[in-house]
């Protein structure tokens, strides 16, 4: 559990209704199953014990009695599965009936929590279970907390604090899951009831997620299924685990099923981290907290690990964020442009993709203006390494816009500066290479100076991560759209574009880009004329270097936990000695190029992961990678 995963599981065990005996045997074998499958945290139905549809059978003190003796059956049947357990059953405390979320561990009962929002229907047997927790008597003078303001908190994982609460208790207009992850409660547990009706597994589906993503917390939600009584109503088991506004796990639908997964609490945590709004209760001493002991040992993941954590999988979703992405920062060119009344823009084209999508952001931000797209100016700077293909691109890319392309070619002057500096061309080093980079820059200004327009720069999130980017060259603009949109993302909104455009000239060019290998195109082309020097083969996949990215600055995890991620998330792509060497390489480059960071261009944000150093990243420029960097070695 040292990466902060763990395995949960809802049950929904086949009762019968009053059947007790049975019901402990149907609990007992759920709980089995579940644990059997790796789960350290079991959730099952309210009043599973009894049966939820027993009416007027809850006045019987056969029932309550049976119902009692019952959670200690189960809890001795338990006593070696190592797990924190959630069963539902009636309790009388004070000549009062609760409707109870029984925790036991090991063998122990170690509190119980009353349901506080009782359904309509519920009210004539049971009232509602107070906030407060103190000690009622469960039998042999065994004490246990009671009350709905309890945390369990896992000894082995100090990120694990669970909570309770009961069917209704989540539709209330202030459910008390909101106190518990106030209080700490990084999990809640539900133990639930509720009948099927048309459209209520997809309400219930939103109420949980939205709960999960509005408490940043896991929730395991428990339903009655198959055996309650179908005097008025189904029940249709419906089983559900989410975490931070995501559904991970689902039983399916009038069945007796299982809903299994990991939740990631040490992520949960790091999430609240950066939220406002988590700074406790007022008091916490409200909150009775019982420790509960679980083994240690890995938890092997069964949950999806997406490779592509930028953008979402579902395609109507995918197009409604790349679109939601270039609005963005269209509109932040826009109100740039209008702030400092600037009608013409300069943009380094090279026939690359990060050229392409500010390409595209400027079309669009010139439309929102109202600016004739001439003032537009694409310049294309073919240098040593250009090929005609991408430069042909560029060309083509410029005219399907409307802009105003451009060619000045560098060869020139890049010899000229060789030759004032003494270097030799055919060393082919980083002064070869940045002599490029930085005499292009120096036109984009110069031409934005004289024609009085803004040197929109096309440097990404991915390259800046890596420091792939020429100091002062390509690193500097007037204003950097891309600056916070990685790679991979860029690919997806270029594709995007090409679908949606309607310009069939415009749409063969992206598509044409998209084909074509990433590439600063500083050292001589191959002599078929094709690209000789391809990012990717030397400094890594920007689909793995985004993915390490991602995780680093938007979760705070640690190398060893990204490489778990990494070696799912990618199984049958890459090797994981292959990840492992290109995640040192992305640890060694991050820190080692803050200073590049440190100064870069203003440009817009448009997610959660951001590199500015006015607020995206504040990062001293000499911090050290060595403790990021053991953690690796270790791993070999």
């Amino acid at each position: 559990m040292r990466d902060g995963f763990i395995k949960v599981a809802a049950c929904t065990p086949k009762i019968r209704v009053a059947s007790v005996g049975h019901n402990v045997r149907a609990c007992v074998a759920s709980i089995q199953e579940a644990a059997d499958a790796g789960a350290k945290l079991i959730v099952l139905p309210e009043l599973c014990v009894t049966g939820a549809t027993c009416g007027d059978l809850f006045w019987q003190d056969t029932l309550l009695s049976a119902a009692s003796s019952a959670v200690l059956q189960i809890a001795r049947a338990t006593q070696d599965i190592d797990a924190l357990v959630f069963v539902g059953a009636p309790l009388q405390v004070d000549a009062k009936l609760y409707s109870c979320a029984v925790a036991l561990s090991r063998g122990e009962m170690l509190g119980v929590v009353p349901k506080h929002h009782l359904a309509s229907n519920q009210t004539r047997h049971f009232v509602a279970g107070p906030l407060d927790t103190s000690p009622i008597d469960y039998g042999d003078d065994e004490y246990v907390p009671f009350g709905a303001n309890q945390l369990f908190a896992c000894d082995a994982l100090a990120d694990l604090l669970v909570a309770a609460e009961l069917g209704e208790d989540l539709w209330a207009p202030q459910p008390p899951s909101i106190m518990h992850a106030l209080a700490g409660a990084t999990v809640v547990a539900n133990l639930s009831a509720m009948p099927s009706l048309v459209s209520g597994a997809s309400y219930a589906r939103s109420l949980v997620a939205g709960q999960s993503a509005r408490l940043l917390s896991g929730y395991v939600c428990a339903n009655a299924g198959d055996g309650e009584s179908t005097t008025d109503a189904v029940y249709g088991g419906q089983n559900l685990i989410a975490e931070n506004g995501v559904i991970l796990a689902e039983s399916k639908p009038f069945g007796n099923g299982v809903a299994i997964t990991e939740l990631d609490v040490c992520a949960l945590v790091a999430e609240r981290r950066r939220a406002s709004g988590f700074d406790g209760v007022d008091d916490e001493g409200d909150y009775v907290i019982t420790t509960f002991e679980l083994d240690c040992e890995a938890t092997t993941l069964t949950r999806e690990v997406d490779p592509e954590p930028f953008m979402p999988r579902d395609e109507a979703v995918r197009a409604e964020r790349c679109e939601e992405i270039l609005g963005i920062q269209a509109h932040a060119l826009a109100g740039r442009l209008s702030a400092i009344g600037c009608k013409q823009v300069v943009v380094g084209v090279s026939g690359g993709l990060d050229s392409t999508l500010a390409m595209l952001v400027c079309a669009r931000a010139f439309d929102l203006v109202g600016l004739d797209p001439k003032g537009i100016l694409a310049i294309t700077m073919p240098g040593f390494g250009t090929t005609d293909r991408t430069h042909n691109n560029a060309w083509q890319l410029a005219l399907a816009l409307g802009a105003t392309p451009r060619e000045i070619p560098i060869g020139a002057s890049v010899r000229q500066h060789f030759a004032d500096i003494g270097h030799d061309e055919s060393v082919h080093n980083a002064a070869y290479e940045n002599a490029q980079a930085r005499e292009r820059t120096q036109i984009l200004m110069d031409v934005a100076n004289d024609m009085g327009g803004l040197v929109v720069g096309t440097g990404d999130l991915s390259e800046l991560a890596l420091g792939w980017a020429t100091y002062n060259g390509d690193h500097m603009s007037m204003y950097a759209v891309n600056a916070a949109v990685p790679k991979t993302l860029i690919r997806h909104i270029v594709r995007h574009v090409a679908n949606t455009c309607g310009n069939e000239r415009e749409a063969e060019v992206l598509i044409d880009v998209l084909d074509t290998p990433v590439s600063p195109e500083l050292l001589p082309a191959n002599e078929d004329g094709t690209i000789a020097q391809q990012t990717e083969d030397l400094v890594g996949p920007y689909e793995l270097h985004d993915f390490f990215v991602f995780h680093l600055l938007r979760n705070g995890f640690t190398p060893s936990k990204i490489y778990r991620l990494a070696c799912t998330a990618f199984e049958g792509v890459y090797e994981p000695e292959t990840i492992l060497s290109w995640l040192k390489v992305f640890c060694r480059r991050f820190f080692s190029q803050q200073f590049k960071r440190s100064c870069s261009p203003d440009g817009p944000a448009v997610g959660s992961v951001g590199l500015s150093p006015r607020g995206g990243l504040v990062m001293p420029s000499d911090a050290a990678s060595a403790l990021w960097l053991a953690e690796l070695d270790e791993l070999e």
